[in-house]
């Protein structure tokens, strides 16, 4: 359950993207997904090489040393959120745009992945530095915010919160279920490791209940 001083954060968010040119709820939407992924891919390297490091055990960074982007190689610790969100709002928006962003478009490697296939179509639409540099100091606030509140479930909640913005977030595809219903589905379901899962979207399973009832 998200408090009342993170729904404020969050819509302090949504404000500072519409008063930056950026009004379309689904753009919105899909920049912020994007920046809180690239935020968690410091936040998850930094967490794995700390275990690493206690276990004894190897670890290389995703940033470490020089990482190939196009025909460029860059340092690749100027990709980690925790370093280039102190750039001055210029550079960080280059960073961003002509880094960042190719970086985790290619990031597996893989062309034929579902990864892949996925980001292929990823664009950085935010217009301006100075809007990149205030959503990306919000950004922080509510992760700070999150870590305080000490629940596992509490991105979804927040990204559920995001989707109430739009009037019609179901019709435009997004969904979350509650952890919650996926535990109860979990336990009813009992898979094994060798099982294969297939997931039916709502919407067919919606069409399948009218035909039966028609």
């Amino acid at each position: 359950m998200i408090t009342g001083e993170l729904k404020n954060k969050i819509d302090g968010l949504w404000d500072i993207f519409a008063a930056g040119g950026l009004v379309n709820p689904l753009d919105v939407i899909e920049q912020v997904t994007y920046l809180m992924f690239i935020r968690d891919l410091d936040d998850t390297d930094n967490l794995r090489a700390k275990e690493s490091a206690m276990l004894g055990l190897p670890y290389t960074s995703i940033f470490a040393g020089e990482v190939e982007i196009g025909e460029r190689k860059i340092p690749g610790e100027q990709l980690k959120w925790s370093v280039f969100r102190d750039f001055p709002a210029g550079r960080m928006y280059n960073v961003m745009q002509e880094w960042v962003f190719p970086f985790i478009k290619g990031l597996h490697g893989d062309k034929n992945s579902a990864y892949s296939k996925y980001m292929d179509d990823a664009i950085f639409k935010l217009p301006t530095p100075l809007l990149l540099s205030k959503v990306v100091d919000c950004l922080d606030d509510i992760y700070s915010q999150m870590a305080q509140l000490h629940d596992s479930d509490i991105r979804g909640d927040v990204y559920e919160y995001l989707l109430s913005k739009i009037s019609q977030s179901g019709r435009n595809g997004q969904f979350r279920t509650p952890r919650h219903i996926i535990r109860m589905m979990v336990e009813m379901m009992d898979p094994r490791p060798d099982d294969v899962i297939c997931e039916i979207p709502t919407q067919l399973l919606i069409q399948f209940g009218d035909s039966l009832c028609a």
